[in-house]
C-alpha cells in the first residue's frame, strides 16, 4: 500500500495572538471577504505586517515553531497543536501540519484530539465536584458506590480499595487496558461485565503504586451512578462547560469531522476510530485551546469567563504527592508531581494507538503548557520540554540516556524451587507449574500446553518477578490478536502470586489473512492495530520443594 508522505501542507494559517475568545479565533479562520480592491488590500496588509514590530509571542516562540516544522518532517507525524497560558493569560496557541491527512484538513489550536491519560485528571475534576457536594467519601470503600459488580481482593481487604486509594493508583488494581475498533467486529462491554471479569485486587491496597486504567473506568462508572448521569453528560455539565470548554467531550461522534484529528499509525496509516471500556482513564477529547484552559483553572487563575467548580483547597489536595511511584515522581488525585531544574511541575502525559499528549503546569510560575499529537510519537514531550526552556529560567531539557543493560538474572534463595498453583481465569482455572533455576532459568508449564521458558526474568523495584512467556490464557477476551504472557508475581512468604497479562500491547500492524469479518459500514480489513488489549488474571502458586541449581 502507498505510504503518503506529503507531512506538512505548505502555507497552513497559523494563529498568532496572545489571547482570543473561541469566537474570535473561528472567525480568524474564515477565508477572507472579497473586497472591491483586493490588490490594494493585500498591499496594504504587507506593509503594515513590514512596519509592525513582531509580536512578542511570536519572537518568543519561534525557534519551537520551527523545531515543529522540521519534527513534523523527519518524524513523519502528521500534526501538533500547542497552547501555552501564564497568570492567566493564553500567550500562544497554534496548529502544525494536518489533523486528517486524506481530507487535507489542517491541525489548529481548536481541532479537537484524543487525550488519551489526560482524561485522568479531567475525571478526578469531576470526582471531586462529588466529594465537594458530600456525595462522595474519599476515604470509604469504592464497592459502596458499585452495583452488584464488586472489586474482589485476591490478597488483603477489598474494604481498603478506597475512593482515593483507586484515584491515586494505590488500590491494588493491576495494569489494564482493552481497546474496540469499529472496523472489527468485537465491542466493549459493560462496565459491570469488565469488573466482574477483571476487578482483582492483586495486591493488598495501600502497599504500592500501580498505574490501573481499569481503576478510573470504575471511577467513572460511580461518578455515572452518584450523579444519576451518563458520565459523558456529567463531565460535560459539571466540568466542561462550567470551564468554557466547548470543543471537548467523552467519546465524540466517530464520524469524520473538519475539528476532530484522526489518528495515524507509525506507517502513516489512519488508524480506525476506536474506544474502550476505561472511559474515565482515556475517553476524553479536546483541543489544545480547551485543554490550557483546564490547566489555567487548575493553576487556580480564576478566569472571569470559568466558572470555579472546585475551590482552590481542593485543587490542592488533587495535587498533593500521595504515592511514590519509585521514580522520583508522586502521584496525586489524578496528577503527576514531579521537579525539573529546581521547579515543582504537575503534569500528566498520554498514549495509546495514533495518540501522544502532555499537559505540564508549573505553578510557581503560573504556566501552563498543552501539546497533542495525533500519532503516538516522542514529538509531544519534546516540544512540551522546548516550550519550558524558553518559558523558565535555567530549565534544562532531559536527556534520554541509554538504558543500562540488564545483569544476568540471580534469583534470591528464597525463590529458588518448585512453585504449583494456578491462573484463576473468568472462564476457569488453568494449573501453572513455575521451577525457578539457581541459574536464573525460569521454566513454565501452563495446564497441557507445552513447556517453555520466562523471557527476560527479573526482580523489579517493587519486589516482584517480572517477564514474559509463550502460552494461552484461553479466554475470549484475548482470542482477537496473537499475545505473550506477562508476569509480575511477588513472593509473600510460601506463596508466589499477582497477575499474569495476556498482552498484545506493542506498536504496529498484522495482517488478517482475510480472517476478520467486514462489519457494516467499513470495508473488509486487510491489516489491524497489534495494540488492543493488557488483560490481567490472578495467578497464585505455593512453594512445593527447593529445585537442584543447574
Amino acid at each position: 500500500m502507498r505510504r503518503s508522505r506529503d507531512l506538512v501542507r505548505p502555507n497552513l494559517p497559523e494563529l498568532d495572538f496572545v489571547y482570543a475568545a473561541p469566537a474570535a479565533i473561528a472567525s480568524h479562520l474564515q477565508p477572507p471577504k472579497r473586497t472591491a480592491r483586493p490588490a490594494f488590500a493585500v498591499v496594504v496588509v504587507a506593509l503594515l505586517l513590514f512596519q509592525a514590530p513582531p509580536a512578542v509571542a511570536r519572537d518568543r516562540f519561534d525557534g519551537v515553531r520551527e523545531s515543529i516544522r522540521t519534527m513534523l518532517v523527519e518524524r513523519r507525524v502528521p500534526s501538533v497543536a500547542v497552547a501555552v497560558a501564564q497568570h492567566g493569560r493564553i500567550l500562544w496557541e497554534e496548529g502544525f501540519g494536518l489533523a486528517d491527512r486524506e481530507r487535507n484538513i489542517p491541525a489548529t489550536a481548536n481541532t479537537m484530539y484524543s487525550l488519551a491519560s489526560i482524561s485522568k485528571p479531567l475525571t478526578a475534576t469531576a470526582l471531586m465536584t462529588l466529594v465537594r457536594a458530600g456525595k462522595i467519601d474519599l476515604d470509604k470503600p469504592i464497592n459502596d458506590y458499585l452495583g452488584t459488580a464488586k472489586l474482589t481482593a485476591r490478597v488483603g481487604d477489598a474494604r481498603d480499595a478506597t475512593i482515593r486509594r483507586v484515584a491515586d493508583h494505590s488500590s491494588g488494581l493491576p495494569e489494564y487496558h482493552q481497546f474496540f475498533y469499529y472496523n472489527e467486529p468485537w465491542r466493549r462491554p459493560s462496565v459491570d461485565e469488565t469488573i466482574r471479569r477483571y476487578g482483582n485486587l492483586v495486591a493488598p491496597p495501600g502497599e504500592h503504586f500501580e498505574y490501573s486504567n481499569l481503576g478510573y473506568g470504575v471511577l467513572s462508572d460511580v461518578i455515572s451512578r452518584v450523579s444519576g448521569k451518563s458520565f459523558a453528560d456529567y463531565m460535560r455539565d459539571a466540568v466542561f462547560r462550567p470551564l468554557g470548554m466547548a470543543r471537548t467531550a467523552v467519546r465524540p461522534d466517530p464520524s469524520p469531522s473538519d475539528g476532530q484529528a484522526i489518528g495515524y499509525d507509525d506507517h502513516g496509516e489512519p488508524i480506525p476510530y476506536y474506544n474502550t471500556d476505561h472511559d474515565g482513564a482515556s475517553a476524553v477529547y479536546a483541543s489544545a485551546h480547551d485543554l490550557v484552559r483546564f490547566g489555567m483553572f487548575s493553576l487556580k487563575a480564576h478566569l472571569v469567563d470559568q466558572t470555579a467548580v472546585l475551590p482552590d483547597s481542593l485543587i490542592d489536595a488533587m495535587q498533593a504527592p500521595a504515592v511514590d511511584q519509585g521514580d522520583g515522581t508522586w502521584y496525586g488525585l489524578g496528577w503527576e508531581i514531579s521537579h525539573a531544574s529546581g521547579y515543582r511541575i504537575v503534569s500528566h502525559d498520554g498514549g495509546m494507538p495514533g495518540v501522544r499528549t502532555e499537559l505540564r503546569l508549573v505553578p510557581a510560575a503560573g504556566l501552563a503548557v498543552v501539546v497533542l499529537c495525533n500519532a503516538n510519537d516522542r514529538i509531544a514531550p519534546m516540544v512540551a520540554d522546548e516550550i519550558l526552556a524558553v518559558m523558565l529560567p535555567n530549565y534544562n531539557v532531559p536527556s534520554n540516556p541509554p538504558k543500562p543493560q540488564r545483569p544476568d538474572f540471580v534469583p534470591p534463595p528464597e525463590l529458588v524451587g518448585i512453585w504449583k498453583g494456578k491462573i484463576s481465569t473468568y472462564s476457569a482455572d488453568l494449573p501453572l507449574t513455575l521451577q525457578v533455576m539457581a541459574s536464573g532459568e525460569v521454566q513454565v508449564e501452563l495446564g497441557s500446553q507445552l513447556k517453555t521458558l520466562l523471557n527476560h526474568p527479573h526482580i523489579s523495584s517493587d519486589g516482584y518477578l517480572v517477564g514474559a512467556a509463550d502460552g494461552s490464557l484461553e479466554i475470549a477476551d484475548a482470542a482477537r490478536r496473537p499475545y505473550v504472557l506477562a508476569f509480575k508475581l511477588k513472593l509473600r512468604g510460601k506463596t508466589l502470586s499477582g497477575a499474569v497479562k495476556a498482552a498484545a500491547d506493542d506498536d504496529g500492524v498484522m495482517s488478517t489473512n482475510g480472517l476478520y469479518p467486514a462489519v457494516a459500514g467499513y470495508p473488509q480489513p486487510d491489516h489491524v492495530q497489534t495494540h488492543a488489549f493488557l488483560l490481567p488474571q490472578w495467578a497464585e502458586l505455593i512453594k512445593q520443594q527447593d529445585a537442584l541449581p543447574n
